[in-house]
């Protein structure tokens, strides 16, 4: 399947120059915060050691490849919402996943086909059941060629393991990740933004130490080699997805009762907010091909200057779509050639989905009234104006419109009464 791309934000700098500060500022302060209790969310590492040791990293499937286990399925660590709206803040979550089959899901998202968007609203723990979901999701979506697909997270971590088969099905399937404003990202769940094409961030992602569940070391060098090889795994993801390994050693570093905060610099350093730089490479070889390189030069202007301006600390994820979708005209967005490749084209499909269903109902009123019209009518007689695109009153109330339509079926039945 042609898998869109969504392209917002700038690439992670790629020199340490390019990322220098100048010597007069000051850095933000480290947060550290206590956590009740990691088991709650927690970066949790139950994987037999034996095994990563013995065997290579997989290569992670795509959904396609990877057989999708369709046997009776409850989310036991959270709740899930799917929406066709982005804006969140006006349209809500959408309506809760409760029934998880492919019959259900394929019905859900079907309201979500022909807009070609979809928003998945997820609120717990990363588990087994999360990523069965996310897999779910993937296939149903591809079925439908719903290709814009954003995940909007709130969770305070989970299984390892699982945040890294999770997010290798979210790389390879198109997902935009947001970090909403008042939500939060910390532990396992840094592993599954890592995984996203795109990363809105406006809540808080932490990190701290994995803890390994059911473990037998009974000294610092026993729980140190089973570390060493989940830590070993961890880099691989982190690597094959474009983002730090130093994230991995920082996470070493952070007692599992506290949580470090990452500042909105160390996210952009370590490759975890905006472009994900491995799927940039793939899009931007695949947009020269078929856009062309001013097309490339032009969202590469786009993506800068979003960071620069919409892209700010405290920002939450509305103002920062907002804000781009205001400044990418000066950048020729939307792209005549391709619409659907330029930045926030999703946002374009919504408006042009409303505009359509405008015209929609404009013409059945029009379709109606002609059939309510007096037979005797002459041929080309002009039809009542309806209420529509520019046929309102200054008023914007609408009862100008309603009024000429009810005036004209009256019209129409005392001229059928005279007949």
């Amino acid at each position: 399947m042609s898998k869109w791309r969504l392209s917002l934000l700038l690439t992670v700098c790629l020199s340490a120059v390019a990322c220098q500060r100048p010597a007069e500022e000051t850095a933000a302060p480290v947060e550290t915060v206590e956590v009740a209790s990691p088991e709650e969310g927690g970066a949790l590492s139950t994987a037999p050691v034996e095994e990563m040791e013995q065997a290579p990293a997989p290569a992670p499937a795509t959904p396609a490849e990877e057989e999708v286990d369709w046997s009776p399925l409850t989310l036991r660590d959270g709740n899930a919402s799917v929406s066709c709206e982005l804006d969140y803040a006006t349209h809500g979550d959408g309506e809760p996943l409760q029934d998880l089959e492919h019959e259900a899901l394929t019905a859900l998202l079907s309201q979500c086909a022909e807009r070609g968007v979809v928003r998945v609203r997820f609120k717990g723990r990363v588990t087994q059941q999360f990523t069965q979901l996310m897999q779910r999701l993937a296939v149903v979506s591809d079925e439908l060629s719903i290709d814009k697909r954003v995940l909007d997270i709130d969770s305070s971590g989970g299984m390892v393991e699982e945040a890294i088969r999770a997010g290798d099905a979210i790389a390879e399937s198109g997902w935009t990740i947001w970090v909403r404003e008042g939500a939060v990202c910390h532990s396992a769940c840094v592993f599954v933004l890592a995984g996203g094409d795109n990363r809105l961030i406006g809540g808080r992602v932490g990190i701290h130490r994995i803890i390994r569940m059911s473990s037998s070391a009974a000294t610092r060098a026993e729980l140190n080699r089973e570390l060493r090889a989940v830590y070993g795994r961890v880099r691989d993801y982190l690597e094959r997805n474009g983002a730090a390994v130093a994230v991995a050693d920082l996470m070493m570093a952070v007692p599992n009762r506290s949580l470090r905060i990452l500042t909105a610099d160390e996210l952009k350093l370590y490759g975890l907010d905006g472009v994900n730089p491995a799927q940039d490479d793939l899009d931007r070889l695949r947009l020269m091909r078929k856009c062309g390189q001013d097309f490339v030069a032009r969202r590469d202007a786009f993506v800068r200057a979003f960071d620069a301006r919409c892209n700010t600390p405290e920002t939450d994820v509305e103002s920062m779509n907002t804000c781009g979708l205001e400044l990418r005209g000066t950048f020729g967005f939307p792209d005549e050639t391709c619409p659907a490749e330029s930045p926030l084209s999703e946002f374009d499909l919504v408006g042009q989905m409303h505009e359509a269903a405008s015209n929609a109902t404009r013409l059945e009123l029009e379709a109606l009234l002609r059939k309510a019209a007096p037979s005797t009518a002459p041929p080309g007689a002009a039809v009542p104006p309806v209420p529509g695109k520019g046929r309102r009153s200054a008023d914007s109330t609408g009862q100008a419109g309603e009024t000429r339509s009810d005036d004209a079926r009256s019209d129409a039945e005392a001229s059928a009464a005279d007949d």
